[in-house]
Formats: C-alpha cells, sequence, structure tokens
C-alpha cells in the first residue's frame, strides 16, 4: 500500500494528521504492508523569510481576534495531546520551502520520517523557524543525515524544481487543504483524523485491495 502524506511544515493539523498516521501504521503492523511518501504543500508560499506574527496573520487570512486565536490553539493542543503530540508556543509563522527541499532530499536519503517528526517538534513544540538554515542543519543532523551534504542542498537551491513540481501535481489533483492522505493515488483522506479513523479507513482499503 502507497500513503502519500501531503502537508506542511507549519500547519499544526499537520501534525496532529502525521502523529495520529504514525500511530495507526503501529498498530497495523506488518499486516498492511506500507510504503510511506512525504509530499510538500505551502500553504502560504508567499511568506517572506522573516516570517509574520501568527496573530496578525490569522486575522489577516480568517479574520480572527486575538481571544478566538488563542481558544483554537487551545483547542489544538488538546487535540494534539490526544495523539501525544506536545504543542508549544507558536507565535511567529514562518517560510517552509527549504525544509521542503531538505524533506526531499531526506527521502531520497531514507531518513524522510525522522527528519519531519524533528521539523514538527522544533516548530510546532519549541517554536524554531523551520526556514533558518542553521535551524535545519541541526535538526538534519538529529535525523541522522549528513550535515555537510544538507548544508550543500541548502545553499544550492537543490531539488527546488523537483518540490514545486510536486507541489503542482498534488494541487492539480485537487489538494487544496492539509494534511491529505491519499492512498495507492485513489482514496483520499483529509483533516488531523484520529487514530481508530486511519486505522479503519486503511483496514479496510487494505481489505478491498484483497478482494478485489
Amino acid at each position: 500500500m502507497r500513503i502519500d502524506f501531503v502537508s506542511d511544515v507549519t500547519c499544526p493539523w499537520c501534525a496532529i494528521g502525521f502523529t495520529a498516521l504514525e500511530k495507526a501504521l503501529e498498530r497495523l503492523g506488518s499486516e498492511v504492508p506500507v510504503e510511506l511518501h512525504l509530499q510538500p504543500f505551502q500553504l502560504n508560499p508567499g511568506m517572506p523569510p522573516e516570517g509574520t506574527d501568527v496573530v496578525s496573520y490569522m486575522a489577516r487570512k480568517y479574520g480572527r481576534t486575538p481571544e478566538q486565536v488563542a481558544e483554537r490553539q487551545a483547542f489544538i493542543r488538546d487535540r494534539g495531546a490526544e495523539v501525544g503530540f506536545a504543542f508549544g508556543p507558536r507565535t511567529r509563522t514562518w517560510n517552509t520551502f527549504d525544509a521542503h527541499r531538505l524533506l526531499h532530499w531526506a527521502g531520497i536519503e531514507g531518513r524522510q520520517v525522522e527528519l519531519k517528526r524533528a521539523l514538527l517538534a522544533a516548530y510546532h513544540t519549541r517554536g524554531e523557524n523551520p526556514g533558518d538554515h542553521h535551524v535545519l542543519l541541526r535538526l538534519a543532523g538529529e535525523a541522522g543525515l549528513d550535515v555537510e551534504r544538507a548544508r550543500a542542498v541548502l545553499e544550492s537551491g537543490e531539488f527546488e524544481a523537483e518540490v514545486r513540481e510536486q507541489e503542482r501535481r498534488f494541487r492539480a489533483l485537487g489538494i487544496d487543504s492539509v494534511p491529505s492522505v491519499i492512498v495507492d493515488g485513489r482514496h483520499l483522506i483529509q483533516g488531523g483524523q484520529p487514530v481508530e479513523v486511519l486505522e479503519n479507513a486503511l483496514r479496510e482499503i487494505a481489505a478491498g485491495r484483497a478482494d478485489s
């Protein structure tokens, strides 16, 4: 079973969805062999390198007041706790394109999941900038990647075309919100679903494949 997990690094529901997906896959174990691919999606491709204040950003994009932003973040913290993901203070949102380039390379190196976990914890738990090259290099090391090769990727603009092409491809398929879980290129599960929902959906899809 091939699973494409389409997400952005600064998307809180993506952190919830990815954590839930990993737990669902743990429950399935060897019963359903899975090939997991993490795909790029930028919620804010025009975000400047210096980022922007979260409250101001949410006010502009969704018309939310500071009180509504605080309520929403509290709700997200609770949902994260349900799947075992810890949200900390997130006061700014950032451009994530370089993080996606590094994730693309990490996929080639077989360390994509490890880097994804590190990126989600860095931003959502510790409030770090996932566009900062110093942060990205540290996380690459934590994920077991070659730091000097990671530096070369970041400084050269390598994999820029590949990431943009993947983003275009999934938007062309109708993906306009994340997280989106695409199974075998045919089945779509959207949103930060609970572990049980993902587990049951994957079991049903696997059963359907076996019967076909």
